[in-house]
């Protein structure tokens, strides 16, 4: 059996310990088989440097490719996240629409496919990762590579309405062609990607997934990504994650804890769940000085507007709603624009009474999961999620809700917090269930089977 090779656009660092399950997933991948990681370095230069970095861990070698400061600006700040990240998570009204930022995003695909290409051999199986690289399997094949090629998205694909205003949809599908092997997180995602394939791309659908375009046949199929489940509880039991617990405990005595945990992203829908707990103290007075919202929401991309106006507005709404109702033994939310460790976070989801997992739109959420997989299950949280994550399509027992119904998801936190033990136990162990059966390594081996099975025999 050849080698793996995983590319994605940033790679877990070498010589230091892997955080989160991904980059476990990934490393113990390679590990097993032998195989290489190939990504950008994380440097910005300012001319392009023609070879790559090569540092070699154990049986695993990365292989790191730099980026000159106008393809960060024009590949990753822009096409990637000002076009592409907006129109997968159905903003089109947020995207940028350049076509120099297409033309530098294609020629890093370019690059970076030739590059790669150099490290291949015989027998190898290559698996892409993410948006960055949707024309990363058209450079190899460009490139002589005809071995197997699998891809993977972790965001969600939109509805062909939605991904068809990219004015370079065209090219894009035509460049997902040369995948033997499309991974999404839902069939939702699968179905909206053979939609779209059959109605631009002139895709004729066959059995089990496969779709025959630009003659030749492709896989598609959904592998819902999942965490280390043993794990996370492990960490919540942790004496880090039980320290944690407890300073927030002193800090809000008896009353119950309302916890989000989410990147500062528009897709997370985090203004919207502000509005809804606050609403809930509008309509229910008797829970005023009895329950308390903690959101984290560490910084991302701050070099694009939308998340500066974003910040802006989170920074409003917290204001207005302990404007509002705080009193001298109480601020009804606490806001923090900052990461915690994994296992502060275990900690503090084992001790929310309510986990609050809102995006507008969502290839999975993993923290639904590690909310579900931290509890105690003598006395578990309730994980109100909304209907658009990807974990939903897995996970009914949870309080569905659509996060664009403020009044609807205030309901739902008050429900939440007042439902009988009994019915938590019940729901809990339903999503535990389904956190432990698709966890992460179960992610990994049925997509490289699938891989296995998908394309030519040989590369």
């Amino acid at each position: 059996m050849g080698r793996l090779i995983v590319a994605s656009n940033r790679t877990a660092t070498p010589g230091e310990e892997r955080a989160g399950g991904l980059a476990v997933a990934l490393w113990d991948a390679l590990s097993e088989r032998g195989g290489v990681w190939f990504g950008w370095s994380g440097e910005i230069v300012q001319r392009e440097t023609k070879g790559v970095r090569l540092v070699v861990e154990e049986d695993v070698e990365f292989i790191l490719a730099d980026l000159t400061e106008a393809e960060h600006e024009g590949y990753y700040l822009g096409y990637a996240n000002r076009a592409l990240w907006p129109v997968f998570h159905y903003r089109i009204d947020l995207a940028r629409f350049s076509d120099e930022e297409f033309d530098c995003y294609a020629a890093v695909n370019r690059r970076f496919g030739r590059l790669l290409c150099q490290t291949l051999r015989r027998g190898d199986r290559v698996w892409v990762h993410d948006y960055h690289f949707l024309l990363l399997g058209q450079e190899l094949r460009a490139h002589g590579w005809q071995g197997r090629i699998g891809f993977f998205l972790h965001i969600p694909f939109p509805p062909p309405e939605v991904f068809a205003a990219l004015p370079q949809h065209q090219r894009l599908g035509r460049g997902m062609a040369d995948f033997d092997l499309l991974g999404f997180q839902t069939q939702r995602d699968v179905d909206n990607f053979r939609r779209y394939m059959i109605q631009h791309h002139e895709a004729e659908p066959g059995e089990d997934g496969l779709l025959r375009v630009h003659g030749r046949m492709i896989r598609t199929e959904a592998f819902p990504i999942g965490i280390d489940a043993a794990e996370f509880r492990r960490l919540a039991d942790s004496e880090e994650g039980r320290s944690a617990a407890a300073r927030v405990s002193r800090i809000i005595g008896d009353r119950a804890l309302v916890l989000g945990a989410d990147r500062m992203d528009y897709s997370k829908g985090l203004p919207q769940r502000m509005q809804a707990f606050g609403r809930l103290l509008d309509e229910h007075v008797e829970l005023r000085g009895r329950v308390n919202f903690l959101q984290i929401a560490p910084p991302s991309r701050e070099g694009v507007g939308a998340y500066r106006d974003l910040r802006e507005e989170l920074d409003r709404l917290a204001g207005r709603v302990n404007a509002d109702y705080s009193d001298l033994d109480w601020t009804p939310i606490r806001y923090l624009a900052r990461g915690y460790p994994r296992g502060v976070l275990a900690g503090l989801y084992r001790l929310a009474r309510v986990g609050l997992v809102t995006p507008l739109h969502d290839g999975m959420n993993l923290v639904a999961k590690e909310y579900v997989a931290a509890q105690d299950p003598e006395d578990p949280g309730v994980l109100v999620l909304s209907e658009f994550a990807g974990a939903a399509e897995r996970m009914q027992a949870a309080l569905l809700v659509n996060p664009h119904d403020i009044g609807a998801v205030a309901e739902a936190i008050r429900w939440a917090l007042d439902m009988p033990r009994e019915e938590r136990i019940e729901r809990w162990r339903t999503l535990e269930a389904e956190v432990r059966e698709h966890d992460v390594t179960r992610w990994r081996r049925d997509f490289l089977t699938a891989l296995e099975q998908s394309g030519p025999a040989e590369g």
